[in-house]
């Protein structure tokens, strides 16, 4: 590549500048595996990150075996390596060097570390060229390893890494790092926000709130590219959605004990009571400062609103501090933000299918039978579409974020 190390460098951090204006720690890492790719030409990559003394996967590509639909739900697949030197991702993380591999089944044997064929074995894939570099912040702190395999060469062929990528990835993969901790604090600080929740309601969990983002989003996607949203738009409207609808139920921190720790179903005027955890949450944001307040604040409102105009709070002034009472003209269609629609759908279908206090989970074909009688009624008919269309993806999100 002919170009100046100078232009190079601004390039980099040019995308760095675009990675900041993410926030949520899966859109980062897209973005990361995206342009490391770019940049070094590989057909593939995958992103592990260091969770206590292991590494856990996180997010992959893969151009030659995945489809769009495909490619979400690879993203779900949850499994960890030890940190130590018999995988090549593990070696990189212990000892924090970056691991050139020319041809993975060239290996001289002598290597601390060896070459899973599983994956190539189990779908045909041929994995030649490995270039796996730790993710290290500018204090030497290793939050993850990226690998990216099988360069192109012009005419699509897998051939070495070049030069160009061994000099100029591992200093894209440093810088990024720091976003990637960033990302991974802000997803800390949205989990440790609901288990304050969760001292208050068992049923609003982690590993619930953690579902109900993963869901909304993936449904988002789907449902915007059924309506021809352009990839960049996609993208970062489901950065934020993801976080704002786990927040989705946050106010019911300012619900009474005796209602929400109630094992049994609720009594007519206790329900009235619960409703208002919708306006609470909104009235947590406010102050919109930012996009992500926005949508926090429209899903936190509006996420028990139903297509059919029967849900609840209804409209109501922009002032939530002067709400005395629940209106009785509730919105109804595409009234509703198209957050809030997806994000209803998300968190009943999450209810339905999971154990609560005073119900066993649901089977999933019952669960199914549910969202298909309400299209149109409870929910936004385009929305049940789009989530039917990704059921692959919807149930490696429930393997992946079951409850402890």
């Amino acid at each position: 590549m002919d170009r100046k190390p100078y232009d190079i460098v601004r390039e980099i951090l040019k995308v760095i500048e675009e990675l900041n204006t993410l926030k949520d720690v899966d859109a980062i890492l897209d973005k990361v595996l995206e342009e490391a790719r770019a940049m070094t030409m590989a057909d593939a990559g995958s992103i592990f990150l260091v969770e206590g003394e292991a590494l856990r996967f996180r997010y992959v590509h893969n151009d030659t075996l995945f489809t769009a639909t495909e490619a979400s739900r690879q993203i779900y697949t949850d499994y960890s390596l030890p940190i130590n030197d018999k995988s090549i991702v593990g070696y990189a993380a212990m000892t924090g060097e970056i691991v050139n591999i020319p041809d993975a089944y060239s290996l001289g044997g002598d290597e601390p570390y060896s070459f899973n064929k599983n994956l190539d074995q189990e779908t045909g894939y041929r994995t030649r060229s490995m270039l796996t570099l730790p993710l290290k912040t500018f204090q030497n702190k290793i939050v993850g390893v990226m690998q990216l395999i099988n360069a192109k060469d012009r005419e699509g062929q897998p051939e070495p890494f070049s030069e160009y990528a061994l000099q100029y990835a591992p200093l894209f993969a440093n810088s990024a790092s720091v976003t990637i901790e960033r990302g991974i604090m802000t997803r800390e600080i949205m989990l440790r926000m609901m288990k304050m929740a969760e001292m208050r309601d068992p049923k609003e969990t982690g590993a619930h709130v953690l579902r109900v983002g993963a869901y909304s989003a993936e449904v988002y996607q789907q449902w915007a590219k059924r309506k021809g949203v352009d990839d960049l738009t996609i993208k970062r409207r489901k950065d934020t959605l993801r976080l704002a609808a786990m927040l989705h139920d946050v106010g019911k921190v300012g619900i009474a004990d005796a209602i929400l720790k109630k094992p049994g179903r609720l009594t007519p005027e206790e329900f009235a009571l619960m409703k208002w955890h919708s306006i609470y949450g909104a009235a947590l944001f406010a102050n919109t400062t930012s996009e992500l307040d926005q949508l926090c604040r429209e899903i936190a409102l509006r996420h028990h609103e139903r297509w059919d105009g029967t849900g609840y709070p209804g409209r109501l002034p922009d002032d939530l501090s002067q709400v005395r009472e629940l209106c009785v003209a509730p919105l109804s269609g595409e009234d509703i933000p198209i957050a809030a629609r997806i994000t209803a759908l998300a968190d009943v279908y999450d209810a339905l299918i999971s154990t609560r206090a005073y119900k066993d989970a649901w089977p999933e074909d019952k669960v199914i039978e549910e969202i298909l009688r309400s299209r149109g009624t409870q929910f936004d008919p385009e929305v049940v579409d789009a989530f039917m269309e990704i059921q692959d993806v919807i149930r490696a999100i429930r393997a992946k974020y079951q409850e402890d």
